[in-house]
């Protein structure tokens, strides 16, 4: 079985040539027929059809780089003593290759010769006029068939090589996007509850002298902040491992506008100034919602971050129809140095994800030296739906 794999693949790589030598052979029989069906012996006639024939009929070996020249060869042996064979393989050959102009002038070229090699001796041109377009035609015919295959399978081919091509790149592009999202996901769950903790941490290190009770309360407000962020990260790992996240599924519970009073409540238990002032209706809708709190969330994380313990104040108020604000302000800090280094993703994603629910988000610098996060996001008079 081998063995016979290794002659399939041989014959496979030598296919085109040993055509081509069938077809030399071929066209060599027809010239020696042709050669020798004249009057009894070899005459001088006989071996100039010899001799035109076989060099018409070798040349048909570089048939497929040089199709013009062999068709003019086998055109000019047709013309000078009357060969038909190499003329028809050669026209063959240059109409699967080329279907233009060139095949067109060696064509009519080829039914000239044809007409005039085939004349009667009464010099009535009527048979080989009508009877030239069927016999050169059909060689033409054929080779235009076979290359206009041939064109339609490579093209098919390529087309199928591209949508291969776009498939994978689509699927790329999707496990990134998936990639972002899940990072994003997790940056927002884990790092506002990281930030927290730090600055628990944070404060029992600058003030080591308080007491046993506040030394208590702040180690119970620690672990319980790190036990909320070990359930949310289990959660995101769960959802990953059961591959959920594919049909769309939420990474993490998913916030609600109606969570901000409890998220403002965890920056002062952490030791921040926060005022607040959140007037929202309890309608908003969940993208929405979802949204203003991972403003709310985000901005109050690089409060814990960079300006630990300075005065912030959190303003979200919005409407149906006029859409809602959202502002986080807080005043210059005092220490310059930052609990956590920042990942440089946290603004980034969120300004994205402000943009892909169609508001539009700004951060930078107050006057006195502050930071301001500010955002506007549509409130339309219909119900939205889940992202």
């Amino acid at each position: 079985m081998q063995r016979l794999r290794r002659w399939y693949a041989w014959f496979v790589r030598r296919a085109p040539r040993i055509r081509d030598l069938m077809y030399i052979g071929f066209s060599l029989l027809t010239i020696v027929a042709q050669a020798a069906s004249g009057k009894p012996g070899w005459h001088t006639g006989d071996w100039m059809v010899l001799g035109v024939g076989i060099v018409a009929s070798l040349a048909l070996w570089w048939r497929r780089k040089y199709p013009v020249v062999v068709t003019v060869i086998a055109v000019v042996a047709l013309g000078s003593v009357g060969i038909f064979m190499p003329v028809g393989l050669a026209l063959l050959t240059l109409a699967i290759r080329r279907r233009d102009l060139a095949m067109g002038v060696l064509t009519f070229a080829a039914y000239v010769a044809y007409v005039l090699q085939n004349r009667p001796p009464d010099g009535d041109l009527w048979v080989p006029i009508f009877s030239g377009p069927f016999l050169i035609g059909a060689w033409v015919a054929v080779g235009a068939y076979i290359g206009a295959r041939r064109d339609l399978m490579a093209s098919l081919r390529d087309r199928a090589e591209r949508a291969e091509a776009e498939r994978e790149l689509r699927a790329e592009q999707a496990r990134l996007g998936e990639r972002a999202r899940i990072a994003q996901e997790m940056h927002d769950v884990l790092a506002h509850k990281v930030s927290l903790i730090a600055l628990h941490a944070g404060g029992l290190e600058v003030n080591p002298a308080v007491g046993a009770d506040k030394v208590e309360s702040s180690a119970g407000l620690i672990r319980e902040t790190a036990r909320q962020a070990m359930e949310d990260l289990r959660e995101v790992l769960g959802v990953l491992r059961t591959d959920l996240s594919q049909a769309g599924a939420d990474l993490a519970p998913v916030p609600r506008a109606a969570d901000l009073e409890r998220l403002v409540e965890a920056s002062r238990a952490a030791g921040v100034q926060v005022t607040s002032s959140l007037m929202l209706p309890d309608d908003v809708p969940a993208l929405v919602g979802r949204t203003v709190y991972r403003v709310v969330q985000e901005a109050l994380t690089n409060v814990h971050k960079h300006a630990r313990g300075v005065h912030t104040e959190v303003l979200v108020e919005g409407a149906p129809g006029t859409g809602v604000n959202v502002r986080v302000t807080n005043v210059r800090p005092v220490a310059a140095d930052s609990l956590l280094p920042g990942s440089g993703a946290g603004l980034v994603g969120l300004r994205e994800r402000v943009t892909l629910s169609g508001g539009r988000l700004d951060a930078g610098p107050t006057q006195d030296g502050g930071w301001r996060v500010e955002a506007w996001l549509p409130w339309s008079d219909g119900k939205e739906g889940e992202r």
